[in-house]
């Protein structure tokens, strides 16, 4: 047990009393020479959020003392939560005043001033700003006469920054710029900062995507250093590598992509054996033989540790030789590639396999399109000439496919087919079509021939017991699975209740509701129950796939943890793993996996950011269109609205104005109080896009009633008797203003 971990030990210990420095120094008997490295130890972790350091210089761990440790998350409206570090521990609310100058996504400890109480959250406020997240900020430059201020783009950035005329940087009125904070926001002062980059006019092409590049901190260019190592990489295969390997190039093989792919780093090739079974063969590009561990590739690999995809554009892992060129699997050229065959029977099983390092010469680039065509009946005569000799080999293809899914189904692998969108933009930048991407038999037969060939390669490197490089999906969490099942219980499904849920229990309710109309309601409610998939050093199985060893292992172009494990299976090939290189090999997958999970959620954020500004972009020019939806999410505050180009808006509480509204969380619907009109999750609805907000990516609709749908108004028991007895008094003409006195007097 190390320093860190002795200290946190004793400081939790129900008897321990905050202590000074010396009194530590006492109990731990440190040295003279011991003291200076205590002393710098105690700094750090009081600066990590370990332990807190009281008034009076007193040392204790921040649980006892009512303080938690976690990152904030603000709202546009000012106030904020604190997600805490311990998995399982409940948010706490922290109100505006209580912010103490943090900002979102600080890491922050946060004293506790409420407990939970009568359903309502904890509160508390900011002790300490343990690590800030926002150093650079983009936003808006805003001048006046004296100075001027960047109003922030990220609208949970709640405070403008304050910026000196000398620290404009030529910054005019309306420009977007990058700010770098300077000095940190109190009670009483907004923050400050300098100007280090003008990135144009609010408006211009290219700069919206530009700006939320630049707002996650992706990287745009490759530095000279990295390009100029991958410029010094040949084009020609040396012959002496492909000597050394198994040389494949004779067997019939295809890459099959999207018609605008340009990184092909996955082939396949099917066989029928003598014995009736597939053999199947997923060939995938081998970029560790380019990106050695440590060179300046690698380096820049392992800081991206993924490619983003941003509708125009892409930010790749590797620089465009690489991916375009010497590793992508271009047809009728030699490639290195790392080679997985497996044995399948009729049933799906892997009844053998073998993994090696092989050259190749792919036959044909086909597309996802053509495939699709071909298997389905709707090619032309150029088509099937064309492909003749690839046919069988596609319907081979197809068969396995069928088989493979249906062994996925059977044990219980959950398959949630939502619709992805694609967003079509013309040469401005600005969206002109937005429609479901199709998920079509080709699509299918690669997804399955992937998934079999990531698990066959997990479980063969687990049972060698060597480090490497999981894709975990743990089981839902507790909380949001009983709501779930509560929910899916009021619509006449039950799963049976056991400590342990098995994934073939709720893919069995997915099959259960498929083509009835809750189907969408229940396939997004399980959805949001499930934790997110993760990269992790130990196998900790597969929950949403039903599958014990997973990895990723096909996507070496884009994927780091892909590229780390093909170096450890082509070590492990040759021989090259012994005691002190697998202790080298642990420290290196537990640093790709952190690494690699923190920048997928990263490359996500940008990319769903873009997808929703460029969604209201179009939705902007399209308020007062009419369209079918289906309520996708109920809130509190109003209902999400989905439409079937993948499209979601909100009708606010405050839009339902045919009602006063209650919000019912156990069933998710909202209820009208007099009229008992019902809105729940999965229901059919008509909507007006009313308006659009730009800056925040929200899109707003009101309901449309159909005609004739016009409600009645039934008046209650004593206005009807009021209304009858005028009636008799005044007659007709003086009904209504009569009415009114009567009522209101």
């Amino acid at each position: 047990m190390g320093i860190k971990e002795t200290l946190l030990s004793f400081m939790r210990e129900e008897a321990y009393r905050p202590m000074d420095i010396q009194e530590l120094v006492a109990v731990f008997d440190i040295s003279k020479n011991e003291y200076t490295d205590f002393k710098w130890t105690l700094k750090i972790m009081e600066k990590e959020g370990l332990i807190v350091r009281t008034k009076k210089d007193k040392f204790a761990v921040p649980e006892r003392m009512g303080l938690i440790t976690g990152k904030l998350q603000v709202h546009k409206k000012g106030f904020g939560f604190l997600i805490p570090e311990n998995e399982g521990e409940n948010d706490v609310f922290i109100p505006s005043s209580c912010m103490n100058g943090a900002m979102n996504g600080d890491r922050i400890l946060v004293q506790i001033t409420r407990d939970d109480l009568n359903g309502k959250k904890r509160e508390g406020e900011v002790a300490e700003i343990l690590e800030r997240a926002n150093t650079k900020v983009i936003g808006v430059y805003e001048e006046s006469r004296n100075f001027g201020f960047v109003v922030p783009e990220d609208t949970r950035l709640t405070q403008d920054i304050f910026v000196s005329k000398k620290d404009s940087n030529g910054a005019k009125h309306g420009d977007v710029v990058i700010v770098k904070v300077v000095k940190w926001a109190d009670k009483r002062r907004s923050p400050e900062g300098v100007i280090t980059e003008v990135l144009g006019k609010k408006g211009e092409k290219g700069l919206d995507i530009l700006t939320i590049i630049k707002k996650h901190g992706l990287p745009e260019e490759f530095s000279e250093k990295v390009l100029k190592y991958a410029e010094g990489i040949s084009e020609e295969i040396d012959p002496a590598e492909i000597a050394r390997r198994r040389d494949i190039r004779d067997l019939r093989m295809v890459t099959i992509d999207g018609e605008d792919a340009k990184d092909l780093d996955d082939a396949v090739s099917i066989e029928r054996l003598a014995n009736g079974n597939y053999r199947l063969g997923v060939h995938i590009a081998d970029v560790s033989h380019y990106v050695r561990e440590k060179n300046p590739l690698d380096k820049e690999a392992l800081k991206r540790a993924t490619s983003v995809y941003l509708i125009d554009r892409v930010i790749p892992m590797l620089p465009k030789k690489l991916s375009n060129g010497i590793c992508s699997l271009n047809p009728n050229v030699d490639r290195l590639t790392l080679s997985c065959f497996m044995e399948i029977d009729h049933k799906g099983k892997v009844l053998a396999h073998e993994i090696d390092e092989t050259v190749i010469k792919t036959n044909e680039r086909m597309t996802y399109t053509d495939v699709t065509k071909i298997l389905e009946g709707k090619a032309d005569e150029e088509l099937l000439n064309k492909y003749d000799y690839l046919i069988e080999d596609f319907k081979t293809m197809e068969e396995l496919c069928l088989i493979l899914r249906e062994k996925r189904r059977k044990r219980g692998a959950i398959d949630f087919d939502f619709e992805e969108s694609k967003i079509v933009l013309n040469e401005l930048g600005r969206p002109i079509d937005i429609k479901p991407y199709e998920r079509a038999i080709a699509n299918r037969i690669i997804e399955e021939f992937m998934l079999v060939c990531n698990e066959t390669i997990a479980e063969n490197m687990y049972w060698q017991n060597l480090p490497f490089v999981y894709r975990v999906h743990e089981e839902p969490d507790d909380e949001k699975l009983q709501r779930f099942r509560d929910f899916i219980y009021n619509l006449g499904y039950t799963i049976k209740s056991s400590q342990e849920i098995h994934p073939r229990a709720l893919q069995e309710i997915l099959e259960k509701v498929q083509g009835k109309p809750e189907e969408t309601v229940v396939s997004t409610l399980l959805l949001r129950s499930m934790m997110q998939a993760r990269y992790s050093p130990e196998c900790a199985g597969h929950f949403g796939l039903a599958a014990q060893y997973y990895c990723h292992f096909t996507s070496p172009i884009r994927r780091y943890p892909d590229l780390q494990i093909h170096r450890i299976i082509k070590e492990n090939l040759n021989g090259k793993i012994n005691d002190k290189r697998r202790e080298r090999l642990a420290v290196i997958v537990d640093e790709a996996a952190k690494q690699s999970s923190e920048m997928e959620r990263l490359a996500e954020d940008a990319e769903r950011e873009v997808d929703d500004l460029k969604k209201a972009e179009y939705m902007m020019d399209r308020i007062g269109e009419e369209y079918d939806g289906i309520i996708s999410s109920v809130t509190s505050f109003g209902i999400f609205v989905e439409l079937s180009n993948t499209i979601e808006g909100l009708v606010h509480i405050t839009d339902l104005d045919d009602d006063y509204y209650v919000y019912d969380e156990a069933h998710l619907m909202l209820i009208g109080e007099r009229t008992k009109n019902i809105y729940r999750l999965g229901d059919a609805v008509k909507v007006r896009c009313s308006r659009v907000d730009i800056d925040n990516r929200e899109i707003f609709f009101d309901i449309v009633k159909n005609e004739g749908e016009k409600e009645e108004i039934v008046p209650s028991k004593r206005t009807a008797s009021i209304i009858a007895e005028i009636k008799k008094e005044f007659g007709p003409k003086e009904l209504v203003v009569t009415t009114y006195q009567a009522i209101s007097g």
